[in-house]
């Protein structure tokens, strides 16, 4: 039976025409209130809603309690809005896990880190049985999995973000390309690191860390900030069994944290978007074997007085340390949103919510299915005419991709694109498109905060939110939250 995974993104540099203008408001959190105030007395793991949004009244993390996020089945980001004040004093965190380590041995669990919320999973090790390559880690700066030279496996490259991922051993396995801008807009999470090359059977090599969550916290009165914010890219596993041709993993890239308030005060505060550091390997003569550092991730401090100080955690060595962004606050609303989706594969629907997982399968195709399989697609409000790329990426082994086009009319149209599956592992699907932004026929150019735009770049989660950044002329980017 072959097993395949749904994750679709969107990314669209445009605006769909017929789109008016949108209109300036002074910043709001947009928060309903609806969860009531949160404040734990101890350290607990809160379950994301379906939207990765809560609607708080006040907020309060004292000292000494931590609390973490159990990924949603979008993998959202984490958003937290409050009508009131924010006082965080203890610590939240949004970090992605380490790869495992390469063993001396055949293991068939997978090796991947978790990305944290709105982050990307590394690359899962390969043992030599599907192939000899690691696979790469996910997300838009994913970390290439390591190859293999007559003696020894290479190590995965490092997740991109702010920077570039670092190269995998001796400048083998590329590290992931850098991504998104310093206004966090749309906001998104770290790419995971890619896993290690192996030669022969009998071991298993490392995995690729994972890249750090997204966290978004807004308040409409003051943040005042003590603790720690946390969203670090987990570490590369490593390979450290001597004598043996196991290549290590890459580190996953830092994630993303975005403070909106009218007011953002405190001192003596940690915040850490550091990439996960690479995996190393102990063999003098296999040097190559070490994986990649991820990049650190992006941090946007955005209020009308912001009085914060704040620490920068160290970034993994070799890589540059995260540059904050500052600004003042600002919303902004879409009509029309742009919006795409898989509908099947090979003629089995898409469920509605999934998971995107190597692990928990969304559709198994019947065993009789042949190669090349065929991908529905649907879309509104985007360009007939518009490419779409379609995506596989297997759990171990080499990414392949095509293109088809959409057709239809603006408000609904659709594509179909034959893509190869792999028949022996599972695998995952995605598409993206853009387009570039145009006016409503005779009514000007579009205006946001009393700037021109010049493009719109789109972001959806398949099953998730889609998110939407106005991109100005002047460069200054502004972030909307679409329906779905």
């Amino acid at each position: 039976m072959r097993r395949l995974f749904m994750f679709v993104s969107v990314l669209l540099a445009g605006l769909s025409a017929g789109g008016g203008p949108a209109l300036a408001q002074g910043f709001n959190s947009g928060s309903t209130g609806a969860d009531g105030a949160f404040s734990p007395a101890s350290s607990v793991t809160v379950p994301l809603p379906p939207t990765g949004v809560f609607n708080y009244t006040t907020v309060n993390v004292p000292s000494g309690v931590t609390v973490t996020f159990a990924r949603n089945t979008a993998n959202t980001p984490v958003t937290i809005l409050a009508q009131g004040n924010v006082t965080i004093a203890g610590t939240i965190d949004v970090g992605a896990t380490a790869g495992s380590a390469g063993v001396a041995a055949t293991a068939l669990a997978p090796s991947a880190g978790a990305g944290g919320p709105g982050g990307f999973n590394g690359g899962n090790g390969t043992n030599g049985v599907i192939g000899n390559i690691g696979g790469a880690g996910s997300g838009p700066g994913a970390g290439l999995g390591g190859t293999f030279d007559s003696t020894c496996g290479i190590g995965g490259g490092g997740g991109g973000f702010a920077n570039a991922g670092a190269t995998g051993g001796a400048a083998a396995a590329a590290g992931g390309s850098a991504y998104g801008a310093p206004p966090l807009l749309p906001q998104i999470g770290g790419s995971g690191g890619g896993a290690g090359g192996l030669v022969g059977f009998g071991n298993t090599s490392a995995g690729g860390g994972g890249g750090g969550g997204a966290l978004l916290i807004a308040s409409s009165g003051t943040i005042n900030l003590t603790g720690t914010l946390r969203a670090a890219g987990g570490k590369g596993g490593d390979s450290l069994a001597p004598n043996f041709p196991i290549g290590a993993g890459g580190g996953g890239s830092g994630g993303s944290v975005r403070l909106v308030a009218t007011t953002i005060t405190g001192s003596g505060a940690i915040i850490n978007v550091s990439g996960g550091v690479r995996g190393e390997a102990n063999s003098a003569s296999c040097f190559q074997r070490s994986g990649g550092a991820g990049s650190s991730g992006r941090v946007r401090v955005e209020a009308s007085t912001n009085l914060l100080s704040f620490t920068l955690a160290q970034p993994a060595p070799g890589q540059a340390q995260a540059t904050p962004s500052v600004a003042a606050p600002g919303t902004a609303t879409l009509a029309n949103a742009p919006n795409l989706s898989i509908t099947s594969v090979a003629g089995v629907a898409s469920p509605a919510t999934p998971s995107a997982s190597f692990a928990s399968p969304d559709i198994t195709l019947p065993a009789t299915t042949t190669n090349p399989v065929s991908v529905a697609l649907s879309a509104a409000n985007i360009p007939p005419g518009s490419v779409v790329t379609v995506r596989v990426q297997g759990q171990v082994g080499n990414v392949t991709s095509t293109t088809t086009t959409l057709a239809g009319s603006q408000t609904s149209s659709s594509a179909t694109a034959s893509v190869t599956v792999p028949t022996n592992q599972p695998a995952v699907i995605s598409a993206t498109t853009s387009f570039t932004v145009t006016a409503s026929a005779g009514g000007g150019p579009v205006f946001v905060q009393s700037e021109e735009i010049e493009q719109v770049r789109v972001s959806a989660t398949f099953g998730g939110a889609s998110q939407v950044a106005y991109i100005t002329k002047s460069g200054r980017e502004i972030v909307v939250t679409a329906g779905r």
